[in-house]
């Protein structure tokens, strides 16, 4: 199972980032993309999905349940990641200036980089 594609993950690997803002980075990317895909199941935007749904997409996604051990403890720990990650999405979103559910993985990427930089001054 890939969070990431290769090009996602070598995108991430090539910015100026510290290792922490890439692993920040890349949950922020994974979770767009598991927020998409329950938006498109729910009719709900991203901005709008409760950490319930979360918890019912992770039990009933198949390709998750073959490739990692999941018990209540993950649950809740992926949850919270994935709830936490709708934080930087909306400021990257705004900054933008486009919705949540159409970013990029590149304004993603330029977000956290410029972010790292203004934490870095």
């Amino acid at each position: 199972m890939e969070f990431l594609t290769p090009e996602e993950s070598a995108q991430v690997d090539g910015a100026l980032l510290t290792s922490k803002d890439k692993f920040s980075t890349r949950l922020a990317i994974y979770s767009l993309r598991c927020l998409r895909q329950i938006a498109e199941e729910t009719g709900l935007t991203p901005e709008e999905i409760p950490a319930e749904q979360v918890q019912t997409w992770i039990k009933k996604d198949e390709s998750v349940k073959q490739n990692l051990e999941i018990d209540a403890n993950f649950e809740n720990f992926f949850i919270k990641l994935v709830m936490a990650s709708l934080s930087p999405l909306k400021q990257v979103a705004q900054e933008s200036a486009v919705p949540l559910q159409e970013l990029t993985v590149q304004q993603v990427i330029q977000w956290f980089e410029k972010k790292g930089r203004l934490d870095t001054d």
